[in-house]
């Protein structure tokens, strides 16, 4: 079953790919069908089939032989991950559905950051709507909850930027907003500060190998991403864990 789940996110994570390259361009996801966008050529079912396709053809376009980046495989391979990790925690259930659409926004919103620094409003828009639906007709928290955790993400977040003078993102701000209304205080906390931790020792890394440097800019987009991913996961076990560690 696991398998089953794994090959959903790839073909899922096929789409996810598309939806990278042409949000931020303002293109339609549907329209026009998937075509090399260096030659233009439209592409067959033969060349989409995920993971496979890009190694048979050697990582090349089957038509014009431009490269194709080793990402797609990435984009997939993650999302098939993500689709097996969030059946492993839901089983069969009807939330399994809020997850698997909850992880495959913050694919698209994680590449995205990275390649445009931007985080689009609507998806951020569409977190927040899909949370306040399952909030109303399959609620995990309390309201006080949701609410309370979307006041933490995005008021901690807005403080920061006003007092370094716009040191965070707009996107990232309204994102932790979203995701807060899944994940209540305790667990969006602990998503900022998994993503603050990460984002700092990724960003030192980049400075110390000199890829970096010190005032340019870092997406943290992905950061919150790989946060608010871990406490749904794993949050209680985390926070088991850092109590037993006190103790």
């Amino acid at each position: 079953m696991l398998f089953c789940f794994f090959i959903l996110g790839l073909l899922i994570g096929s789409f996810l790919n598309v939806c990278i390259y042409r949000f931020p361009r303002g293109e339609s996801v549907v329209r026009p069908p998937s075509h090399c966008p260096q030659c233009d050529q439209r592409l067959k079912a033969k060349d989409l089939v995920p993971i496979f396709s890009y190694l048979w053809q050697k990582g090349k376009c089957r038509y014009c032989g431009v490269k194709i980046s080793p990402r797609y495989l990435l984009v997939e391979g993650l999302t098939g991950i993500l689709f097996v990790l969030a059946f492993s925690i839901t089983g069969f259930d009807m939330v399994l559905l809020k997850y698997l659409v909850l992880f495959s926004v913050l694919v698209v919103v994680s590449f995205i950051d990275l390649d445009h620094m931007i985080i689009p409003n609507r998806l951020v828009l569409f977190v927040f709507l899909w949370g306040f639906a399952w909030q109303i007709f399959e609620p995990q928290i309390s309201w006080g909850e949701a609410l309370g955790g979307a006041v933490l993400g995005g008021g901690f977040l807005l403080l920061v930027t006003v007092l370094s003078g716009g040191g965070m993102g707009g996107g990232d701000i309204k994102l932790l907003l979203a995701a807060g209304f899944y994940l209540g205080p305790v667990l969006t906390g602990l998503a900022l500060f998994i993503s603050v931790l990460v984002g700092g020792v990724v960003g030192l890394g980049l400075i110390l190998l000199k890829i970096k440097k010190r005032k340019d800019p870092i997406p943290f987009g992905p950061f919150l991403c790989l946060g608010i991913l871990a406490v749904i996961l794993r949050g209680a076990e985390l926070i088991r864990w850092y109590v037993t560690f006190l103790n």
